[in-house]
Protein backbone atom coordinates (compact mmCIF):
# COMPACT_ATOMS: atom_id res chain seq x y z
CA UNK A 1 0.00 0.00 0.00
CA UNK A 2 1.20 3.74 -0.89
CA UNK A 3 2.04 6.14 1.89
CA UNK A 4 -0.69 9.18 1.82
CA UNK A 5 2.16 11.21 0.84
CA UNK A 6 2.89 9.29 -2.33
CA UNK A 7 -0.67 9.02 -2.88
CA UNK A 8 -1.82 12.59 -2.79
CA UNK A 9 1.18 13.18 -5.30
CA UNK A 10 -0.16 10.44 -7.72
CA UNK A 11 -3.40 11.63 -7.62
CA UNK A 12 -2.08 15.34 -7.80
CA UNK A 13 -0.07 14.32 -11.10
CA UNK A 14 -2.58 12.49 -12.99
CA UNK A 15 -5.81 14.94 -12.48
CA UNK A 16 -5.21 17.60 -9.23
CA UNK A 17 -5.25 17.77 -5.78
CA UNK A 18 -8.98 17.67 -3.65
CA UNK A 19 -9.31 20.35 -1.24
CA UNK A 20 -8.83 17.78 1.94
CA UNK A 21 -8.03 14.16 0.33
CA UNK A 22 -8.96 11.53 2.34
CA UNK A 23 -6.64 8.58 3.69
CA UNK A 24 -5.77 6.29 0.61
CA UNK A 25 -7.39 3.55 2.96
CA UNK A 26 -10.93 5.28 3.16
CA UNK A 27 -11.42 5.95 -0.61
CA UNK A 28 -13.04 2.45 -1.57
CA UNK A 29 -15.53 3.00 0.60
CA UNK A 30 -16.47 6.87 0.35
CA UNK A 31 -16.64 5.48 -3.40
CA UNK A 32 -18.85 2.60 -2.69
CA UNK A 33 -21.14 4.87 -0.63
CA UNK A 34 -21.34 7.53 -3.24
CA UNK A 35 -21.99 5.51 -5.56
CA UNK A 36 -24.89 3.55 -3.78
CA UNK A 37 -26.47 6.43 -2.46
CA UNK A 38 -26.84 8.09 -6.28
CA UNK A 39 -28.11 5.04 -7.38
CA UNK A 40 -30.68 4.94 -4.39
CA UNK A 41 -31.89 8.40 -4.96
CA UNK A 42 -32.07 7.57 -9.63
CA UNK A 43 -34.08 4.35 -9.36
CA UNK A 44 -35.70 4.49 -6.18
CA UNK A 45 -37.42 8.17 -7.43
CA UNK A 46 -37.73 7.10 -10.93
CA UNK A 47 -39.67 3.94 -9.36
CA UNK A 48 -41.95 5.87 -7.71
CA UNK A 49 -44.10 6.43 -11.64
CA UNK A 50 -45.36 3.01 -10.14
CA UNK A 51 -47.80 4.17 -7.33
CA UNK A 52 -49.08 7.34 -9.32
CA UNK A 53 -50.54 4.88 -11.74
CA UNK A 54 -53.93 4.48 -10.54
CA UNK A 55 -54.47 8.17 -9.00
CA UNK A 56 -53.74 9.50 -12.50
CA UNK A 57 -55.64 7.17 -14.25
CA UNK A 58 -58.55 8.13 -11.63
CA UNK A 59 -58.23 12.16 -12.15
CA UNK A 60 -57.89 12.22 -15.49
CA UNK A 61 -59.56 9.05 -17.26
CA UNK A 62 -56.68 7.50 -19.29
CA UNK A 63 -55.77 4.47 -20.39
CA UNK A 64 -53.49 1.85 -18.43
CA UNK A 65 -51.15 1.71 -21.76
CA UNK A 66 -51.24 5.73 -22.12
CA UNK A 67 -49.76 5.66 -18.18
CA UNK A 68 -47.25 3.15 -18.93
CA UNK A 69 -46.11 4.34 -21.97
CA UNK A 70 -45.01 7.02 -19.90
CA UNK A 71 -42.83 5.12 -17.48
CA UNK A 72 -41.61 3.25 -21.00
CA UNK A 73 -40.49 6.45 -22.36
CA UNK A 74 -38.47 7.13 -19.27
CA UNK A 75 -36.73 4.11 -19.21
CA UNK A 76 -36.11 4.63 -23.02
CA UNK A 77 -34.43 7.75 -22.34
CA UNK A 78 -32.71 6.60 -19.40
CA UNK A 79 -30.84 4.11 -22.16
CA UNK A 80 -30.28 6.29 -25.01
CA UNK A 81 -28.89 9.01 -22.78
CA UNK A 82 -26.38 6.19 -21.45
CA UNK A 83 -23.37 6.37 -23.45
CA UNK A 84 -24.02 10.57 -23.18
CA UNK A 85 -23.52 10.29 -19.44
CA UNK A 86 -20.35 7.79 -20.68
CA UNK A 87 -18.93 10.63 -22.54
CA UNK A 88 -19.75 13.45 -20.38
CA UNK A 89 -18.06 11.43 -17.18
CA UNK A 90 -15.19 10.93 -19.51
CA UNK A 91 -14.40 14.21 -20.69
CA UNK A 92 -15.83 16.38 -17.35
CA UNK A 93 -15.79 14.34 -14.76
CA UNK A 94 -18.04 12.56 -12.28
CA UNK A 95 -18.91 16.03 -10.29
CA UNK A 96 -20.27 17.99 -13.28
CA UNK A 97 -22.47 14.63 -14.20
CA UNK A 98 -23.78 13.56 -10.90
CA UNK A 99 -25.15 17.43 -10.23
CA UNK A 100 -26.73 17.26 -13.79
CA UNK A 101 -28.81 14.58 -13.04
CA UNK A 102 -29.75 15.41 -9.52
CA UNK A 103 -31.05 18.78 -10.91
CA UNK A 104 -32.92 17.40 -13.84
CA UNK A 105 -34.66 14.60 -11.99
CA UNK A 106 -35.59 17.36 -8.99
CA UNK A 107 -37.00 19.41 -11.89
CA UNK A 108 -38.66 16.54 -13.24
CA UNK A 109 -40.65 15.98 -10.41
CA UNK A 110 -41.37 19.09 -9.38
CA UNK A 111 -42.84 19.98 -12.48
CA UNK A 112 -44.74 16.81 -12.53
CA UNK A 113 -46.75 17.77 -9.41
CA UNK A 114 -48.46 20.60 -11.33
CA UNK A 115 -49.38 18.67 -14.90
CA UNK A 116 -52.58 18.22 -16.53
CA UNK A 117 -51.94 17.24 -19.79
CA UNK A 118 -50.41 13.61 -20.53
CA UNK A 119 -47.52 15.05 -23.10
CA UNK A 120 -46.69 16.89 -20.59
CA UNK A 121 -46.07 13.85 -17.96
CA UNK A 122 -43.90 12.81 -21.23
CA UNK A 123 -41.96 16.12 -20.97
CA UNK A 124 -41.38 16.14 -17.31
CA UNK A 125 -41.39 12.50 -16.08
CA UNK A 126 -39.67 10.66 -19.51
CA UNK A 127 -37.02 13.18 -20.68
CA UNK A 128 -36.32 14.75 -17.67
CA UNK A 129 -36.47 12.10 -15.23
CA UNK A 130 -34.71 9.83 -17.75
CA UNK A 131 -32.01 11.93 -18.14
CA UNK A 132 -31.14 12.41 -14.46
CA UNK A 133 -31.52 9.15 -13.90
CA UNK A 134 -29.50 8.00 -16.12
CA UNK A 135 -26.46 10.23 -15.16
CA UNK A 136 -26.87 8.79 -11.54
CA UNK A 137 -26.62 5.30 -12.44
CA UNK A 138 -24.34 2.41 -12.93
CA UNK A 139 -22.25 4.06 -16.06
CA UNK A 140 -20.56 6.91 -13.61
CA UNK A 141 -20.53 3.87 -11.09
CA UNK A 142 -18.93 0.74 -13.01
CA UNK A 143 -16.39 3.32 -14.40
CA UNK A 144 -15.64 4.36 -10.99
CA UNK A 145 -15.51 0.98 -9.24
CA UNK A 146 -13.49 -0.77 -11.70
CA UNK A 147 -10.73 2.06 -10.64
CA UNK A 148 -10.82 1.42 -6.85
CA UNK A 149 -11.38 -2.83 -6.77
CA UNK A 150 -10.01 -5.88 -8.86
CA UNK A 151 -10.18 -8.92 -6.85
CA UNK A 152 -13.67 -8.14 -5.62
CA UNK A 153 -14.86 -6.48 -8.80
CA UNK A 154 -18.21 -8.19 -8.71
CA UNK A 155 -19.07 -7.75 -5.07
CA UNK A 156 -18.02 -4.40 -5.40
CA UNK A 157 -20.36 -3.94 -8.07
CA UNK A 158 -22.91 -5.57 -6.38
CA UNK A 159 -22.78 -3.86 -3.69
CA UNK A 160 -23.21 -0.44 -5.16
CA UNK A 161 -25.70 -2.28 -7.65
CA UNK A 162 -28.02 -2.64 -3.89
CA UNK A 163 -28.89 1.26 -4.37
CA UNK A 164 -31.51 0.29 -6.48
CA UNK A 165 -33.14 -2.15 -4.51
CA UNK A 166 -33.00 0.01 -1.66
CA UNK A 167 -34.21 3.21 -3.58
CA UNK A 168 -37.30 1.22 -4.50
CA UNK A 169 -37.86 -0.20 -0.86
CA UNK A 170 -37.86 3.08 0.65
CA UNK A 171 -39.78 5.11 -2.04
CA UNK A 172 -42.06 3.49 -3.10
CA UNK A 173 -43.96 2.71 0.16
CA UNK A 174 -43.28 6.37 1.24
CA UNK A 175 -44.71 7.59 -1.92
CA UNK A 176 -47.46 5.68 -1.78
CA UNK A 177 -48.16 7.08 1.78
CA UNK A 178 -47.07 10.59 1.03
CA UNK A 179 -49.99 10.29 -1.70
CA UNK A 180 -52.64 8.95 0.89
CA UNK A 181 -51.76 11.50 3.06
CA UNK A 182 -51.47 14.74 1.36
CA UNK A 183 -52.35 13.77 -2.75
CA UNK A 184 -50.31 13.00 -5.97
CA UNK A 185 -49.49 16.48 -6.28
CA UNK A 186 -47.72 17.44 -3.39
CA UNK A 187 -46.03 14.24 -3.48
CA UNK A 188 -44.50 15.03 -6.36
CA UNK A 189 -43.25 18.10 -4.85
CA UNK A 190 -42.38 16.56 -2.05
CA UNK A 191 -39.89 13.87 -3.84
CA UNK A 192 -38.27 16.99 -6.01
CA UNK A 193 -37.86 18.89 -2.96
CA UNK A 194 -35.71 15.69 -1.34
CA UNK A 195 -33.78 15.41 -4.59
CA UNK A 196 -32.64 18.68 -4.54
CA UNK A 197 -31.16 18.24 -1.19
CA UNK A 198 -28.59 15.82 -2.31
CA UNK A 199 -27.14 18.87 -4.78
CA UNK A 200 -24.15 20.02 -1.87
CA UNK A 201 -23.15 16.67 -1.56
CA UNK A 202 -22.56 16.25 -5.78
CA UNK A 203 -21.16 19.64 -5.55
CA UNK A 204 -18.73 19.12 -2.42
CA UNK A 205 -17.28 15.81 -2.89
CA UNK A 206 -13.64 14.97 -3.60
CA UNK A 207 -14.37 13.92 -6.92
CA UNK A 208 -10.80 14.89 -8.35
CA UNK A 209 -9.48 11.84 -5.61
CA UNK A 210 -12.41 9.64 -6.37
CA UNK A 211 -12.10 9.87 -10.65
CA UNK A 212 -7.89 9.28 -10.41
CA UNK A 213 -8.53 5.74 -8.66
CA UNK A 214 -5.95 3.89 -7.25
CA UNK A 215 -2.74 4.60 -7.65
CA UNK A 216 -1.40 0.87 -7.94
CA UNK A 217 -4.12 0.49 -10.89
CA UNK A 218 -4.40 3.98 -12.80
CA UNK A 219 -1.12 2.58 -15.10
CA UNK A 220 -3.66 -0.30 -16.10
CA UNK A 221 -6.38 1.65 -16.89
CA UNK A 222 -4.80 2.71 -20.96
CA UNK A 223 -5.09 -0.69 -22.71
CA UNK A 224 -1.32 -1.48 -23.97
CA UNK A 225 -0.90 -3.28 -27.41
CA UNK A 226 -3.52 -4.95 -28.94
CA UNK A 227 -4.90 -7.36 -26.18
CA UNK A 228 -7.82 -5.19 -24.83
CA UNK A 229 -10.99 -4.36 -27.13
CA UNK A 230 -10.80 -0.79 -25.45
CA UNK A 231 -12.93 2.29 -27.12
CA UNK A 232 -16.36 1.71 -27.53
CA UNK A 233 -16.21 1.25 -31.68
CA UNK A 234 -13.54 -1.26 -31.31
CA UNK A 235 -15.88 -3.22 -28.62
CA UNK A 236 -18.84 -3.19 -31.16
CA UNK A 237 -17.19 -5.47 -33.26
CA UNK A 238 -16.53 -7.97 -30.80
CA UNK A 239 -19.44 -11.29 -30.39
CA UNK A 240 -19.00 -10.54 -26.60
CA UNK A 241 -20.40 -7.72 -26.29
CA UNK A 242 -23.41 -8.25 -28.19
CA UNK A 243 -24.16 -11.31 -26.01
CA UNK A 244 -23.76 -8.68 -23.12
CA UNK A 245 -26.35 -6.97 -24.84
CA UNK A 246 -28.89 -9.81 -25.73
CA UNK A 247 -28.42 -10.47 -21.63
CA UNK A 248 -29.31 -7.16 -20.65
CA UNK A 249 -32.07 -6.50 -23.27
CA UNK A 250 -34.14 -9.74 -22.79
CA UNK A 251 -33.73 -9.30 -18.47
CA UNK A 252 -34.99 -5.85 -19.04
CA UNK A 253 -38.01 -6.60 -20.89
CA UNK A 254 -38.95 -9.67 -19.22
CA UNK A 255 -38.54 -7.88 -15.31
CA UNK A 256 -40.36 -5.08 -16.54
CA UNK A 257 -43.04 -6.12 -18.20
CA UNK A 258 -44.05 -7.00 -14.85
CA UNK A 259 -42.41 -4.82 -12.52
CA UNK A 260 -44.51 -1.68 -13.70
CA UNK A 261 -47.69 -2.98 -13.37
CA UNK A 262 -46.94 -5.17 -10.26
CA UNK A 263 -48.29 -2.62 -7.47
CA UNK A 264 -51.39 -2.21 -9.79
CA UNK A 265 -51.80 -6.17 -10.07
CA UNK A 266 -51.89 -6.87 -6.70
CA UNK A 267 -54.75 -4.26 -6.22
CA UNK A 268 -57.10 -5.50 -8.55
CA UNK A 269 -56.62 -9.03 -7.34
CA UNK A 270 -57.69 -8.10 -3.58
CA UNK A 271 -54.71 -6.65 -2.31
CA UNK A 272 -55.08 -3.13 -0.19
CA UNK A 273 -53.31 -1.15 -1.59
CA UNK A 274 -50.50 -0.15 0.90
CA UNK A 275 -49.72 -3.82 1.09
CA UNK A 276 -49.63 -4.27 -2.41
CA UNK A 277 -46.81 -1.03 -2.68
CA UNK A 278 -45.14 -2.86 0.67
CA UNK A 279 -44.85 -6.13 -1.37
CA UNK A 280 -43.41 -4.09 -3.98
CA UNK A 281 -40.85 -2.52 -1.46
CA UNK A 282 -40.14 -6.38 0.21
CA UNK A 283 -38.86 -7.21 -2.91
CA UNK A 284 -36.66 -4.55 -3.71
CA UNK A 285 -35.32 -5.12 -0.17
CA UNK A 286 -34.44 -8.32 -1.03
CA UNK A 287 -32.93 -7.44 -4.05
CA UNK A 288 -30.23 -5.75 -2.22
CA UNK A 289 -29.32 -9.35 -1.03
CA UNK A 290 -29.53 -10.74 -4.51
CA UNK A 291 -27.58 -8.17 -6.31
CA UNK A 292 -24.84 -8.23 -3.52
CA UNK A 293 -25.13 -12.03 -3.56
CA UNK A 294 -24.80 -12.33 -6.83
CA UNK A 295 -21.48 -10.39 -7.30
CA UNK A 296 -20.02 -12.35 -4.90
CA UNK A 297 -21.10 -15.48 -6.26
CA UNK A 298 -19.78 -14.55 -9.49
CA UNK A 299 -16.27 -13.66 -7.85
CA UNK A 300 -16.74 -16.93 -6.12
CA UNK A 301 -18.43 -19.52 -8.09
CA UNK A 302 -17.75 -17.71 -11.71
CA UNK A 303 -20.50 -15.88 -13.51
CA UNK A 304 -21.54 -18.44 -15.11
CA UNK A 305 -23.29 -20.58 -12.11
CA UNK A 306 -24.07 -16.99 -10.44
CA UNK A 307 -26.41 -16.04 -13.77
CA UNK A 308 -28.50 -19.58 -14.00
CA UNK A 309 -29.00 -19.59 -10.77
CA UNK A 310 -30.47 -15.82 -11.02
CA UNK A 311 -32.59 -16.41 -14.09
CA UNK A 312 -33.89 -19.78 -12.18
CA UNK A 313 -34.89 -17.71 -9.55
CA UNK A 314 -36.89 -14.79 -12.00
CA UNK A 315 -38.32 -17.78 -13.92
CA UNK A 316 -39.80 -19.21 -10.56
CA UNK A 317 -41.18 -16.03 -9.24
CA UNK A 318 -42.78 -15.04 -12.67
CA UNK A 319 -45.00 -18.09 -12.40
CA UNK A 320 -46.00 -17.78 -8.94
CA UNK A 321 -47.39 -14.25 -10.05
CA UNK A 322 -49.08 -15.91 -12.79
CA UNK A 323 -50.73 -18.27 -10.18
CA UNK A 324 -51.52 -15.55 -7.78
CA UNK A 325 -54.36 -14.64 -10.67
CA UNK A 326 -55.97 -18.13 -9.92
CA UNK A 327 -55.33 -18.39 -5.88
CA UNK A 328 -54.44 -14.60 -4.81
CA UNK A 329 -52.92 -16.25 -1.17
CA UNK A 330 -50.62 -14.77 1.11
CA UNK A 331 -48.76 -17.62 1.03
CA UNK A 332 -48.13 -17.35 -2.68
CA UNK A 333 -47.45 -13.68 -2.58
CA UNK A 334 -44.70 -13.97 -0.02
CA UNK A 335 -43.23 -16.93 -2.14
CA UNK A 336 -43.36 -14.82 -5.39
CA UNK A 337 -42.09 -11.65 -3.37
CA UNK A 338 -39.25 -14.16 -2.12
CA UNK A 339 -37.75 -15.88 -5.17
CA UNK A 340 -38.18 -12.75 -7.77
CA UNK A 341 -37.29 -9.70 -5.20
CA UNK A 342 -33.79 -12.08 -4.56
CA UNK A 343 -33.12 -12.47 -8.31
CA UNK A 344 -34.29 -9.05 -9.11
CA UNK A 345 -31.35 -6.92 -10.97
CA UNK A 346 -28.71 -10.00 -9.84
CA UNK A 347 -28.06 -9.70 -13.56
CA UNK A 348 -26.68 -6.29 -13.37
CA UNK A 349 -23.46 -6.53 -11.14
CA UNK A 350 -22.65 -9.52 -13.30
CA UNK A 351 -23.22 -7.63 -16.55
CA UNK A 352 -21.15 -4.80 -14.88
CA UNK A 353 -18.48 -6.92 -13.88
CA UNK A 354 -18.09 -8.95 -16.96
CA UNK A 355 -17.67 -5.73 -18.92
CA UNK A 356 -15.11 -4.42 -16.64
CA UNK A 357 -13.18 -7.18 -17.39
CA UNK A 358 -13.77 -8.29 -21.09
CA UNK A 359 -13.42 -3.87 -21.99
CA UNK A 360 -10.87 -2.32 -19.98
CA UNK A 361 -9.64 0.94 -20.27
CA UNK A 362 -10.66 4.37 -20.34
CA UNK A 363 -13.45 3.78 -22.74
CA UNK A 364 -14.59 1.94 -20.39
CA UNK A 365 -17.92 4.22 -19.72
CA UNK A 366 -19.10 4.79 -22.74
CA UNK A 367 -19.13 0.79 -23.43
CA UNK A 368 -20.93 -0.01 -20.79
CA UNK A 369 -23.32 3.04 -21.55
CA UNK A 370 -23.94 1.53 -24.89
CA UNK A 371 -24.93 -1.89 -23.01
CA UNK A 372 -26.82 0.09 -20.34
CA UNK A 373 -28.80 1.89 -23.30
CA UNK A 374 -29.95 -1.52 -24.78
CA UNK A 375 -31.17 -2.94 -21.18
CA UNK A 376 -33.07 0.54 -21.06
CA UNK A 377 -34.60 0.25 -24.61
CA UNK A 378 -35.78 -3.23 -23.19
CA UNK A 379 -37.08 -2.09 -20.26
CA UNK A 380 -39.00 0.66 -21.75
CA UNK A 381 -40.10 -1.83 -24.42
CA UNK A 382 -41.22 -4.35 -21.59
CA UNK A 383 -43.34 -1.21 -19.90
CA UNK A 384 -44.86 -0.26 -22.97
CA UNK A 385 -46.13 -4.04 -23.72
CA UNK A 386 -47.53 -4.70 -20.59
CA UNK A 387 -50.11 -1.56 -20.70
CA UNK A 388 -50.52 -2.85 -24.35
CA UNK A 389 -50.98 -6.42 -23.20
CA UNK A 390 -53.59 -5.09 -20.55
CA UNK A 391 -55.80 -3.31 -22.58
CA UNK A 392 -55.38 -6.27 -25.17
CA UNK A 393 -56.53 -9.11 -22.65
CA UNK A 394 -57.92 -7.09 -20.22
CA UNK A 395 -55.50 -9.11 -17.64
CA UNK A 396 -51.97 -9.72 -17.03
CA UNK A 397 -51.39 -13.36 -17.96
CA UNK A 398 -49.74 -12.38 -21.10
CA UNK A 399 -47.68 -10.39 -19.64
CA UNK A 400 -46.39 -13.33 -17.07
CA UNK A 401 -45.48 -15.76 -19.97
CA UNK A 402 -43.75 -13.13 -22.11
CA UNK A 403 -41.68 -12.74 -18.55
CA UNK A 404 -40.69 -16.04 -19.11
CA UNK A 405 -40.02 -16.17 -22.41
CA UNK A 406 -37.81 -13.38 -22.22
CA UNK A 407 -35.69 -14.88 -19.27
CA UNK A 408 -34.42 -17.96 -21.20
CA UNK A 409 -33.47 -15.79 -23.88
CA UNK A 410 -31.78 -13.74 -21.91
CA UNK A 411 -30.00 -16.74 -19.86
CA UNK A 412 -28.69 -18.58 -23.38
CA UNK A 413 -25.65 -16.60 -23.64
CA UNK A 414 -24.18 -17.64 -20.46
CA UNK A 415 -24.20 -21.25 -22.36
CA UNK A 416 -23.52 -20.69 -25.70
CA UNK A 417 -20.47 -18.09 -25.25
CA UNK A 418 -17.16 -19.21 -23.87
CA UNK A 419 -16.24 -15.50 -23.63
CA UNK A 420 -18.74 -14.87 -20.98
CA UNK A 421 -17.26 -17.11 -18.47
CA UNK A 422 -13.92 -15.81 -18.26
CA UNK A 423 -11.66 -17.03 -15.45
CA UNK A 424 -12.32 -15.70 -11.65
CA UNK A 425 -9.84 -13.70 -10.48
CA UNK A 426 -7.33 -14.67 -7.65
CA UNK A 427 -9.43 -14.14 -4.30
CA UNK A 428 -5.90 -13.50 -2.62
CA UNK A 429 -6.33 -9.89 -4.27
CA UNK A 430 -8.11 -8.76 -1.82
CA UNK A 431 -11.00 -5.82 -2.40
CA UNK A 432 -9.34 -3.15 -3.23
CA UNK A 433 -6.18 -2.70 -6.02
CA UNK A 434 -3.67 -3.99 -4.56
Amino acid sequence: MLSSRKYSACVHKNIGADPLPLPPAAMPLLVLALCFLFNLAGRGVGDTYMVFLLPLGNEFGWHRSQMTSVYSSMMVVNGLAAPLAGMVFERFGPRVLYAGGLALLASANLLAGQLHQLWQFYLAVGLLGGLGASALGMVPASALISRWFQGRLSTAIGLAYAGFGVGSLLMVPLTQWLIERHGWREAYSLLGTGVLCLLPLALLGPWRSIRAGHPATSARRTPKGGSALGPLREALRHRPFWMLVQVMFFTAVGMYVIIVQSVAYLIDIGFAPLKAASAFGAAAMLSVVGVTGAGWLADRFGYKRAATVSFAGTFMGAALLMALSFWPSHGLLVAYVLLFGICQGARGPITASLSARLFPGPGLAPIYGTIYACMSIGAGLGALLSGVLHDLTGGYRASFVLAMVCVVFAAAPFWTTRALVPPRPSESSGGAAP
